[in-house]
C-alpha cells in the first residue's frame, strides 16, 4: 500500500462524517430493520473468500460465479449484499443443492463503510481474497483490506465516463489501495481503470450478464397484455422511456398511427410516478389512452394502452411485433434492449446506449436490433417492421448465436477467484 500522510487524517474525518450521518440513516425505513447488523459486524463469520454483491444486478452476477466454482478442496465463502432485494436473490438462488458440496456458504448484510466498523468487519472475516463486482469501491473497506493483506479482485468491472471523471479527480488517493487485479467488461472500461489504477493488472472478460441471457421461441399467451390485445392487430411497444423523452415519444406515436392506424400501442414508462403526468400530456395532444388496470376484456379495436402495473414488461415483449426501447433518445445511457431482441422481436433504440456498450456493436449486424439517429429514423424503422415483419426465427437464431459467442464470463471469474485464493491462502499450522 502506497504511503501517504493524508490518508490517516482523511479516515479520521471520514469516520466523523459517518458518525454524524448514522442517526439519520437509522430512521431510514429501508435501513432500520438491519441497522444494527450494518454498524456492528460481530455477526459476520470468518471466510476464505468474501464476495460483495451490492444490489440486485450484482447479486445475479454473484450467483452465476458461485455456480461456476468447482473447487478441488473445501472452502468457506461469505457473500454480502447491501439491499433487501439482493439478499432475497442470493438466499433463494444459492441453496446447497445448487452449488459445489465443497463450498460452505454464508449470506449476510454488508456493513456501513464507517472506518471503525469496517476495520472490525475485515478483522472478523479475515478473507484471503475479496471479490468486488462491477464498481464497488468503498474507501474504508479497501483500506482495511489492504491493512489485512487481503488480495482484492474487481470482477466484471465497468467504469462509466462520469464515474471515471470523479475517480480521476482523486486518483492519487485511490491508488493507495488499488485492487490487485481487475477484469473489465470492455477495452474502453479497461482503459479507464488503467488511468486510475496504473499499477494494477487489468484484463478484459466477457460480461457475466451474457451467461444469464436466453432466447425464447414462443410468445407468452398468458401474459396480462396478451389477454386484452386483439390477435388480428399488430402490437407496438414503447418500453422504459424516461421523462426527458416523453415529447419525442408522443411525436413518434402520432406518426406511427398516421402510417399504421390499425394497431395496438402499449406504453411502459421507466418510472411508475410518471404515469399520471404522461397521461395528461397524451390527452393534451388529443390522444385517447386507456390505463392497463382499467381494461378487463379484449379491446374491440385499435387503441393506446398506458401500462400502470409493475413487472409485466418482460412477458409483454414476447407478444410484440415491434419494440422501441427508451432511455436512448436523450443522453440517458439506454435501457436493456437485449430482452425483446431475445424473443426475436424487431427492437429499435435511439443513438444513446452507452450503459449497454458492453453488448457490442456487432449486435446491430444480427438484424434483431436497430440503432437509429433520432426519433424520425426510429419511427420510420418501426413502420417498416410493422408492414414487413421478416422472419422471427431467423432473428432468434442470430441473437442466440451472438449470445453463445459471448458467454463464459462466469467461468472466467470463477477460475480467476480460485487461482487467487490458491495463491494467497495460507494453510493453518
Amino acid at each position: 500500500m502506497t504511503k501517504c500522510a493524508f490518508i490517516p487524517n482523511f479516515f479520521k474525518f471520514y469516520n466523523m462524517l459517518w458518525g454524524a450521518a448514522l442517526p439519520f440513516l437509522k430512521r431510514h425505513p429501508r435501513l432500520t430493520p438491519t441497522f444494527g447488523r450494518r454498524i456492528n459486524p460481530v455477526h459476520l463469520r470468518s471466510a476464505d473468500i468474501w464476495i460483495q454483491a451490492a444490489s440486485a444486478g450484482e447479486a445475479y452476477l454473484a450467483v452465476s460465479i458461485i455456480k461456476a466454482l468447482n473447487p478441488d478442496r473445501s472452502v468457506t465463502m461469505l457473500l454480502t449484499t447491501t439491499t433487501d432485494q439482493g439478499m432475497k436473490i442470493l438466499t433463494q438462488a444459492l441453496s446447497p443443492k445448487k452449488i459445489s458440496s465443497r463450498i460452505s456458504l454464508c449470506v449476510d448484510i454488508f456493513p456501513f463503510d464507517k472506518p471503525t466498523t469496517m476495520n472490525k468487519a475485515v478483522q472478523q472475516v479475515n478473507p484471503a481474497v475479496m471479490v468486488l463486482l462491477e464498481t464497488e469501491l468503498w474507501p474504508a473497506h479497501l483500506y482495511a483490506l489492504k491493512k489485512n493483506h487481503t488480495a482484492v479482485l474487481l470482477i466484471n468491472g465497468r467504469l462509466s465516463q462520469k464515474s471515471y471523471r470523479n475517480y480521476g479527480l482523486t486518483k492519487a488517493f485511490w491508488r493507495s489501495f488499488a485492487p490487485e487485479r481487475i477484469l473489465a467488461i470492455s477495452a474502453k472500461d479497461a482503459k479507464r481503470f488503467s488511468r486510475i489504477f496504473s499499477h494494477t493488472r487489468i484484463d478484459t472478460m466477457d460480461n457475466i450478464k451474457f451467461d444469464r441471457m436466453k432466447v425464447q421461441n414462443t410468445a407468452d399467451k398468458s401474459s396480462a397484455l396478451a389477454a386484452i390485445v386483439p390477435r388480428e392487430l399488430p402490437l407496438s411497444i414503447f418500453a422504459s422511456f424516461r421523462r426527458q423523452e416523453e415529447k419525442q415519444i408522443i411525436d413518434m406515436i402520432k406518426t406511427l398511427l398516421e402510417r399504421v392506424p390499425n394497431q395496438i400501442i402499449a406504453l411502459f414508462p421507466r418510472h411508475m410516478h410518471r404515469i399520471a403526468p404522461f397521461l395528461k400530456k397524451m390527452n393534451k395532444n388529443g390522444l385517447k389512452v386507456y390505463k392497463g388496470s382499467q381494461i378487463s376484456s379484449v379491446l374491440p379495436g385499435p387503441a393506446i394502452i398506458l401500462w400502470d402495473k409493475f413487472g409485466d414488461l418482460h412477458q409483454a415483449y414476447s407478444n410484440a411485433d415491434v419494440v422501441f426501447v427508451g432511455g436512448s433518445l436523450a443522453p440517458l445511457g439506454g435501457q436493456n434492449f437485449m430482452e425483446p431482441a431475445g424473443f426475436g422481436i424487431p427492437t429499435i433504440i435511439g443513438p444513446h446506449w452507452q450503459d449497454f456498450a458492453w453488448v457490442g456493436k456487432d449486435i446491430f449486424n444480427t438484424g434483431a436490433v436497430t440503432r437509429c439517429r433520432n426519433w424520425h429514423h426510429a419511427v420510420k424503422t418501426m413502420c417498416s417492421h410493422l408492414l414487413t415483419s421478416g422472419n422471427r426465427q431467423t432473428r432468434i437464431d442470430a441473437v442466440n448465436h451472438y449470445i453463445l459467442q459471448k458467454q463464459g464470463g462466469a467461468q472466467t471469474a470463477a477460475d480467476t477467484i480460485w487461482a487467487s485464493w490458491v495463491t494467497n491462502h495460507v494453510e493453518p499450522g
